[in-house]
């Protein structure tokens, strides 16, 4: 339903998420999420470009999140960095569907339900949960 670069901005986010206030160097990210090393630069870059994610330099530099879980929706993430496709006209190109068919619609209805429960979910959501010990 969504894209091989908007998953791998998914993980690395709520990796991010996972690590507040601090730096995680490219390295790190990588390997903890399986993205790619050299694709994931592209999608922190996009992440940095779109206001999510900050980095820093050096040593000690890195990315980390630029503002809280609670305030980032995943569509957030998504939209930053591709788009989630909707259907305005008949994929088969049959000039006769002058409006979406039943089965057209049927998936553009689909994909409006993803993009709707993408911009009720939060980051913080996709975090684990502690568990309390009694």
């Amino acid at each position: 339903m969504i894209s091989s670069t908007a998953t791998y901005a998914l993980r690395a986010t709520v990796f991010l998420a996972n690590q507040p206030d601090q730096y995680v160097n490219r390295a790190i990210i990588s390997e903890a999420t399986h993205v790619p090393y050299e694709y994931l630069l592209k999608v922190l870059n996009l992440l940095d470009e779109a206001g999510f994610i900050e980095s820093r330099p050096g040593p000690g530099g890195g990315y980390r999140l630029s503002r809280p879980a609670e305030e980032i929706t995943t569509l957030d993430i998504v939209l930053a960095v591709d788009t989630i496709p909707r259907i305005t006209e008949c994929p088969l190109g049959i000039a006769a569907h002058e409006q979406l068919c039943p089965l057209h619609q049927l998936l553009d209805d689909a994909s409006r339900l993803v993009e709707e429960a993408f911009a009720k979910t939060k980051i913080s959501d996709l975090l684990p949960r502690k568990c309390s010990q009694k």
